[in-house]
């Protein structure tokens, strides 16, 4: 099955812009697993999320299958990373404790993950899968970032993206789920991660390939004026909405 690039040729903007995961969320899921021998971080990307389980687990095993995106991952000791597919890896049955998908479920093809899925994680072990929207800034700029996701590029969202837009209320998911604590994170950015964060979305890469303009350069005059000095930094936060389930 092939799977659907759409990061590989921002993977260094990927690494770049996108924000970490808060320390907290990595322990909770950490507390629901009996055993702490083994992690899989699926779609793992710059291995964000691989890191922070790193403190919790005895071995990450973190897969992607985009050579880009694992060539700009973070590098530690205590993460393998392979190039697979969420759908079909090189892990042995029952071997794992906690999965994690980060920003990524909504790429995959379902049935087959889910059967992966059940075939490697232990008995009570744990699938995690959490999304993210846009980040809150101001009033303002929030209402031009919304502007920018739905009317500058919103014909070039993918149907998987609105499983991000309805906060994978709406994502299929096979397991007994375990209610979950809000999550949040925090990041001071200027404007220019700003722009690098919007760079990194899918929606942007496609209009480009597509048009051969720059969306962004449709807001930029708005967002100079919200945002007049490039070099200052503004706190954004972001909401992260989970899906938390036992085998």
């Amino acid at each position: 099955m092939d799977f659907k690039d759409n990061f590989s040729k921002q993977s260094k903007a990927y690494q770049r812009y996108r924000p970490s995961y808060p320390e907290e969320l990595f322990a909770f899921l950490s507390s629901l697993t009996k055993s702490h021998d083994l992690a899989w971080d699926c779609a793992t990307g710059n291995g964000q999320a691989a890191l922070g389980l790193a403190d919790f687990y005895k071995k990450i095993y973190a897969t992607d299958p985009s050579e880009n995106q694992l060539a700009n991952a973070i590098r530690d000791t205590r993460i393998i990373y392979k190039n697979e597919k969420a759908e079909r890896s090189s892990l042995q049955d029952t071997s794992v404790d906690l999965i994690t998908v980060a920003q990524a479920m909504h790429w995959f093809d379902f049935d087959l993950f889910f059967s992966e899925v059940k075939r490697v994680l232990k008995p009570k072990g744990i699938l995690a899968a959490w999304t993210y929207g846009p980040p809150d800034i101001s009033a303002q700029i929030n209402e031009l970032i919304l502007h920018y996701r739905d009317s500058v590029v919103g014909q070039y969202w993918q149907r998987e993206n609105q499983y991000v837009t309805d906060r994978y209320s709406t994502i299929p998911f096979p397991f007994k789920e375990i209610d979950t604590p809000s999550f949040t994170f925090e990041k001071r950015i200027d404007r220019n991660d700003l722009i690098g964060l919007l760079e990194s979305w899918s929606a942007t890469q496609k209009f480009k390939n597509e048009t051969g303009k720059n969306p962004i350069d449709e807001i930029m005059s708005q967002l100079e004026k919200y945002w007049n000095n490039s070099h200052q930094n503004k706190s954004a936060t972001w909401n992260i909405y989970m899906k938390v389930g036992i085998k």
